[in-house]
């Protein structure tokens, strides 16, 4: 099966079709497809998504790896960021489940299942495509939301009940949130996303906050 061909790949994050074409000389696209396709078969690569794939030597070495997760979304879906529960619960302010890994993208909403787990992206407003730090993981771009992003992302997308606009319903107590460890700088940074989107739902969300729970 050509083994030998995949070994320059197994230090990769992924390759695909047409780099693999040009990394092995290979030029007659129909036997690319078979091969790739009888690999898959015998598990000696993983498909991403159509026309990508990794070796299971880099899948296996790194699936654990933190970072993972965000690398493969950022592979699936280049233009959108991890936030909403799965940043959340890394930072323990979802507990209780474990969560797909969710991303932000102004593109259409879609939901992608592979080899690797379960991705969701959301759509958002352009002009709130914003709050996330970049790195990288061997060479992927990864785009990550700060906490407070991702506290806002998942508020702004999710529908909330209508009695927390009474001045003695805790917002946070109710949606399980465990919010207390929010630091100053982290709030701060809540409150200007929320006066950013013009959002009257965001505004009364915050105002609860800061009545129940951020008091001065």
């Amino acid at each position: 099966m050509k083994l030998d061909l995949l070994r320059s790949f197994e230090r990769m994050p992924y390759f695909t079709i047409e780099g693999f074409k040009q990394a092995t000389g290979m030029e007659n696209p129909g036997h690319v497809r078979i091969l790739l396709y009888r690999w898959v078969k015998a598990g000696h690569i993983v498909p991403i998504k159509k026309g990508i794939y990794m070796s299971r030597r880099f899948f296996e070495l790194h699936s654990g790896d933190a970072n993972f997760p965000a690398a493969i979304s950022a592979i699936l879906l280049p233009q959108s960021y991890v936030s909403l529960e799965f940043i959340l619960q890394r930072h323990a302010i979802l507990t209780d489940v474990t969560y797909p890994v969710t991303c932000i993208t102004i593109k259409n909403t879609r939901r992608i299942v592979n080899r690797a787990g379960t991705f969701w992206y959301r759509n958002i407003r352009p002009d709130l495509y914003r709050g996330f730090t970049i790195s990288e993981y061997f060479g992927i771009r990864l785009a990550e939301a700060r906490i407070s992003k991702a506290l806002f992302d998942y508020l702004y997308l999710r529908p909330i009940p209508t009695a927390f606009r009474s001045p003695d319903f805790n917002l946070a107590e109710e949606l399980r949130l465990n919010l207390e460890e929010f630091s100053p700088a982290d709030r701060e940074d809540f409150g200007s996303f929320v006066e950013e989107s013009r959002s009257l739902k965001m505004r009364q969300i915050y105002d609860n906050f800061r009545s129940t729970l951020w008091r001065p």
